[in-house]
């Protein structure tokens, strides 16, 4: 790349928090949504059905006509939906969630990474909710944070539960450890869609969260087949079990903690015992550039979520298993067509087996 393609690479990067804000502001001020209802609307017709100054939305929709979001007829004078009029309002949704998440949970606290890297300490959560912790325990206390999160993750839940649970293969009878299992609804969703004679689930997570956990199992009718052991992932998950889910939080650990809880998983199984992971996952080649996952993860997690971690590649962690005594055996990706086109995560399922 000569240093003129360089620096025009640059400017991209400039350009790429204004680009962003503009895009959501028009969505959060109305403006699409009044296009939708009535095409060919002015910005001073725009500007009195939303309440702002029709200069002010003629600046914000130069983006959107540049970009072909929106048409612009000189003649008129009037706005109409170009290609965002052929956008089914679904996935509009879900990329609009991941943009609130972003713009509540990210854009104000990675103003801060470079201290967070450095502290190893999440210092803009510090600096603007005055917490000490992960972004998931702030959810916990603070509503816009959980409220972002919350919707974000229901819809990511939606769209990758059905698909992990399709490709796992659960005996029946097993006893089956959801290790740091949250809340339990995940557990409650493993026995339902994988319901046997005799399968019992068990969440493993912090003492804290069992009033918590026990509440959903016997809202959703299920205390008998699913039960809550609290503790230290790093030092008292239990022993016995046949099989081990590990669900999308491996990243968020650094190396040396990731292979603390491969190993306390390994404890938890006899020899033979089936561990499996669901995680996202860099692709080999990392400068493919239909894969965004290097420009989102790094920033979220080390400066907005849990101030360590990160994706690997799934040679990093067929190593890391071999290293905590599994065998890798195989490896699902999502059939790229069912993987919508905004989406930034690309999860795959990686299934071990416990070899000593």
């Amino acid at each position: 790349m000569t240093p003129e393609a360089t620096l025009a690479r640059f400017r991209e990067y400039m350009v790429g928090p204004t680009r962003f804000m503009n895009l959501l502001s028009c969505f959060e001020l109305g403006l699409v949504d009044r296009l939708r209802d009535n095409p060919g609307l002015t910005a001073v017709k725009l500007g009195d059905a939303v309440g702002v100054k029709p200069d002010a939305v003629e600046q914000l929709l130069q983006l959107m006509v540049k970009e072909g979001f929106v048409a612009y007829d000189e003649g008129s004078g009037a706005y109409s939906l170009a290609a965002l009029g052929g956008v089914a309002e679904a996935d509009l949704e879900r990329a609009l969630a991941f943009m609130g998440m972003i713009k509540v949970a990210m854009l104000r606290q990675m103003f801060y990474l470079t201290e967070s890297v450095r502290t190893g300490s999440l210092v803009g959560l510090k600096k603007f909710y005055d917490f000490d912790g992960t972004l998931f325990d702030a959810a916990a206390v603070h509503e816009d944070i959980r409220d972002s999160w919350g919707r974000l993750a229901q819809l990511e839940t939606g769209n990758v539960y059905g698909w992990f649970f399709q490709n796992l293969d659960i005996p029946a009878g097993s006893r089956v450890l959801d290790l740091l299992g949250g809340n339990g609804l995940g557990s409650i969703m493993t026995y339902r869609m994988k319901a046997s004679p005799g399968l019992h689930v068990t969440n493993f997570d912090a003492p804290e969260k069992e009033a918590e956990s026990l509440r959903n199992f016997r809202e959703h009718g299920v205390e008998e087949h699913c039960s809550f052991v609290g503790g230290d992932v790093f030092t008292d998950v239990p022993a016995g079990f046949d099989l081990v889910l590990i669900k999308h939080y491996l990243d968020m650990y650094d190396r040396d903690d990731v292979l603390k809880i491969l190993k306390s998983a390994n404890g938890a199984l006899e020899v033979g015992g089936q561990l499996v992971i669901l995680a996202p996952v860099y692709p080999e080649d990392i400068t493919d550039p239909d894969d965004s996952q290097i420009d989102f993860f790094p920033t979220f997690l080390l400066g907005c979520a849990t101030a360590q971690g990160g994706l690997q590649k799934v040679p990093t962690y067929r190593s890391w298993l071999e290293e905590s005594g599994f065998a890798l055996t195989r490896v699902v990706g999502k059939d790229p067509a069912d993987i919508p086109p905004d989406a930034i995560p690309k999860r795959f399922i990686m299934f071990a087996t416990k070899t000593a």
